[in-house]
């Protein structure tokens, strides 16, 4: 753990709140048009985050009616493409899932993306969901209940299978010239119990976590740690970030949860309040053993540009963030070593 905080921004559709396509601010076509991910890109490198994080999945969102959230999304290794050439320094983390998706296919779209980007792209790797199969011929579909988040029924045989697509694609990298500028990129995986933490002990270079309190961040990085030794993991330890949903507006996030007629649902914290409390919150959890978080701005572009805006001076006048880009590749900026391969010797 460093003193300066790492922060990662999470880009979604028009925001994480699902209502969010609803407010004057999300402009039609939205996430629909190439402006719309641009520009984006662009405000978090002007605020020197250190990632973005592009999510996708091979189904629909949730939701039934004209009332209801956004339902698909653009392929986000394509919108990774795009915005590795609009910007020049900010990492590019599009979500790719395994349980549908070859690793040679993986390994080939990352890897020139890497190329593309000068070593400033990474992968954040998901297992996916048995609801993907129709599409693909597959299996009958069954979504994950909600006991199986915590390591039993299906959840076991969907990480398994992503673990072996995991080292099948860094086998891949480490083998097949042109090399990546950065050796391989930076495999990033979202966990939220003990069987994830091992899946990412065993495979990810970065685990995304979801703690509710600074006691929960506490417990959760110590459960991290324990995964990492039960996997007899060696080498660099898992970057641990936390993940957070932010509202800079508590106004606006009411009226969006009255259009959905329920709070905004979530997995990670929900946090409404000004940048200074936003600030000391970070502040707060990193002492508590985070290296950093990833915050999902709650409605696109206005949380995005009050987290740049406002959030990330505010930390960087209390000596806790960088005034400017160090490294020039992804690995490098997370403090990864460049892992050794067969192309690279």
């Amino acid at each position: 753990m460093s003193d300066h905080l790492h922060v990662a921004l999470a880009l979604d559709g028009c925001g994480w709140h699902p209502a969010a396509w609803r407010d004057p601010a999300a402009a039609p076509p939205g996430p629909f048009a190439p402006s719309h991910w641009t520009a984006l890109a662009a405000e978090a490198e002007r605020g020197l985050a250190d990632f973005l994080t592009l999510e996708d999945a091979l189904v629909l969102q949730p939701g039934t009616d004209g009332n209801g959230p956004v339902r698909g999304r653009p392929d986000m290794a394509l919108v990774a493409a795009r915005l590795l050439a609009a910007t020049s320094r900010i990492g590019i983390v599009p979500t790719v899932t395994t349980l549908y998706t070859e690793p040679a296919r993986i390994a080939s779209a990352l890897g020139t993306l890497d190329r593309l980007g000068r070593g400033r792209t990474g992968w954040r790797v998901q297992a996916g969901r048995r609801a993907e199969a129709p599409g693909f011929g597959a299996e009958p579909a069954r979504a994950l209940r909600p006991g199986e988040l915590d390591g039993t029924a299906g959840l076991g045989p969907l990480l398994e299978q992503a673990a072996g697509a995991a080292r099948e694609v860094r086998r891949l990298w480490r083998e097949r010239p042109p090399v990546s500028p950065q050796g391989q990129p930076p495999v990033i995986a979202l966990a939220h119990a003990p069987l994830p933490y091992r899946f990412a002990a065993r495979g990810a270079d970065l685990v995304m976590v979801t703690p509710h309190d600074r006691e929960q961040a506490r417990s959760i990085v110590g459960q991290v740690r324990a995964a990492e030794a039960a996997e007899g993991r060696t080498g660099a330890p898992l970057r641990v970030y936390g993940d957070l949903v932010v509202f800079l507006d508590a106004a606006r996030k009411a009226r969006l949860d009255a259009l959905l007629g329920a709070p905004c649902p979530s997995d990670a914290a929900v946090f409404t309040g000004t940048p200074g409390e936003l600030a000391d919150l970070m502040l707060d959890w990193r002492d508590a053993g985070l290296d950093g978080f990833r915050l999902r701005p709650g409605v696109l572009p206005d949380d995005l540009t009050a987290i740049t805006g406002h959030v990330l001076p505010e930390l960087r006048r209390r000596g806790a963030f960088r005034t400017a880009y160090g490294a020039a590749t992804l690995r490098g900026r997370l403090g990864l070593a460049r892992p050794a391969g067969r192309a690279a010797a």
